[in-house]
């Protein structure tokens, strides 16, 4: 173990919470949230929600699709998904519990965190969806979490398909993510 590690301050959500900006926490460790994502980013996120929202209405989902959430996933580690799909209503604070669906809309500077980090913590925490976004290549890969508690990966092409909340089926096109 390096000399900068082993002295390294350990964080806690009680820390976090009187933080000022934009950070994460992970296994104690500070993780700085800026700069903020760039519009090609957010205008993927917006559309995302709103392609959520608006299925999860038709279907008479029993879910909530929100964007930019603390989940507080133990007392070092917290993190905000750029979307989440959860079961039930809005929470009336930060999410508690794994939500059922994550998004994350790949940046160049959250690129290697989302592929790795996040993807180990999502699978470990049972959510059973994860999709990541890349809004440079138009590509939306899909992890779902199979029995033996993996991830196994499915590219999707013209639409997302997903089963939230136990038995409600979600479809979204690719063309309403995606501008041209």
């Amino acid at each position: 173990m390096s000399a900068a590690i082993k002295f390294a301050p350990h964080y806690t959500i009680e820390n976090y919470r009187l933080w000022k900006g934009d950070w994460e926490l992970w296994d104690g460790i500070a993780i700085a949230m800026t700069p903020s994502p760039f519009g090609r980013h957010q205008e993927v996120v917006a559309s995302l929600l709103t392609a959520f929202r608006v299925v999860i209405e038709q279907r008479r989902c029993h879910a909530t699709a929100l964007a930019e959430l603390d989940w507080i996933v133990s007392n070092d580690t917290v993190v905000r998904p750029d979307l989440i799909v959860i079961c039930g209503g809005v929470p009336d604070q930060h999410l508690e519990s794994p939500p059922d669906l994550v998004v994350e809309v790949l940046s160049p500077s959250t690129r290697r965190n989302d592929l790795t980090y996040k993807r180990e913590l999502y699978q470990t925490q049972g959510v059973r969806t994860y999709l990541i976004v890349d809004p440079d290549a138009k590509t939306i890969q899909q992890l779902t979490l199979s029995p033996g508690g993996m991830y196994e990966s499915t590219e999707t092409y013209s639409a997302i398909k997903v089963t939230v909340c136990g038995d409600c089926e979600l479809e979204i096109q690719s063309s309403k993510i995606f501008s041209a």
